[in-house]
């Protein structure tokens, strides 16, 4: 299980410091800014608490020191929980409040390590197996070890309060998805303060937790890291992610079309204002061109659309469905039979020749491109046109 816990510390250090290096980068145009300085003491001490909790699981001692290591993890850890709450208070307070809650939480973390360095060296700490600080029954390594934990969970429940009015403060997206992470981070980080406190109890009453638990608590611990690295740096990854999901959505709906478009094209091969490829570069441009296409094909088959075609019962093949879903099975019901129509040179006495597909508004694309898909899905199950 060692190594669970070790491989957990590495993973949370590398995603500190892919957090750091990113905001190091923008350091020439935002240095100047005090939230920027802050933001990179949390991010550099966020690396040396879990770059020191790899050192504690491998070494027992450093600069000589036994388990030196540990205390400084956890003191680091107390000092970037703090400098966290102030890059929140930054962004929302000012002038003297600002000043007066800067002063608290710093009084307040120079109070913790000092209480921590207190009952660190008091309760023998140098002196004690590392495992000892997984849970003990000495009243003084007791003490240490729950006001670690109470200096991690308070400013989880603070930084979780304060998201919400500060996401209803802003309208800047990339800054909404970063709270939304951070609240998201707190919850993670505060159940696993509450794990820890748990099997801390446990192991200070005598009770055995199993290697699982601590594991578990290990876990939880590298996920609310990462989350919180995530939230740090939501404004290089987001959009970047976004521009991603728009594509794939994209390339998703141009796919879909391609059953139906193929079978219009066939029809009627002018419907094309340039010869079909198979490259997804300019995909926007593609698909529009697409649903152009599918939209002229199916004017052109007007004249052999039979008005009595369809009676709006039924979802399609196997099942019923929604009155969209029943709908669109009609429509795709209407192109197969108009496609075989007019390759047999049939022209039904009522027809659809004038009119324009059944009313529908075709100035919003995005719920045309949605509509249209859903036509493309039900002339898949239909078959393609023979």
């Amino acid at each position: 299980m060692n190594t669970i816990r070790t491989l957990c510390f590495v993973i949370a250090a590398l995603s500190s410091y892919a957090a750091l290096a990113y905001r190091l980068c923008q350091g020439r145009r935002s240095w100047k800014d005090g939230a920027y300085r802050t933001l990179i003491t949390t991010l550099l001490f966020q690396c040396l608490t879990f770059t020191m909790g790899a050192v504690a699981m491998d070494c027992a001692s450093l600069f000589g020191v036994g388990n030196l290591a540990i205390l400084v993890m956890h003191m680091a850890a107390v000092t970037f929980c703090i400098s966290a709450q102030l890059i929140l208070l930054q962004w929302a307070a000012t002038g003297e409040e600002a000043v007066r809650k800067t002063r608290y939480w710093l009084v307040a973390g120079v109070a913790l390590n000092a209480l921590l360095a207190g009952l660190f060296f008091l309760s023998g700490g140098p002196g004690r197996e590392p495992l000892d600080f997984d849970g003990s029954g000495d009243p003084l390594l007791l003490a240490y070890l729950l006001a670690f934990i109470a200096s991690q969970a308070i400013p989880c429940v603070t930084i979780f309060r304060q998201c919400g009015p500060y996401l209803r403060m802003t309208d800047n997206s990339s800054l909404r998805q970063g709270l939304h992470m951070l609240s998201v981070a707190a919850v993670i980080l505060f159940v696993y303060q509450l794990v820890r406190t748990a099997n801390v109890l446990a192991i200070a009453a005598g009770l055995g937790i199993g290697p699982w638990k601590e594991a578990f608590a290990s876990v939880l611990n590298m996920l609310g890291i990462i989350a919180l690295s995530l939230s740090l740096t939501v404004s290089f990854w987001g959009p970047a992610t976004a521009r991603l999901l728009e594509w794939t959505r994209t390339y998703r709906s141009y796919r879909a079309l391609y059953p139906l478009w193929r079978d219009l094209y066939e029809a009627s091969p002018g419907i094309a204002l340039e010869p079909p490829g198979t490259s997804v570069s300019d995909l926007d441009y593609r698909l529009h061109r697409r649903v152009v296409e599918i939209r002229d094909g199916w004017r052109e088959l007007r004249p052999y659309i039979e008005r009595t075609t369809g009676d709006g019962s039924g979802g399609g093949p196997g099942g019923d469905g929604s009155a969209e879903v029943r709908q669109a099975f009609i429509e795709a019901a209407q192109i197969k039979e108009a496609l075989h129509a007019k390759r047999t040179g049939t022209v039904p006495q009522d027809s659809k020749d004038v009119g324009d597909f059944d009313d529908r508004d075709t100035g919003n694309f995005t719920a045309e491109v949605a509509w249209l898909t859903k036509v493309a899905a039900a002339y898949t199950r239909l078959g393609s046109a023979t």
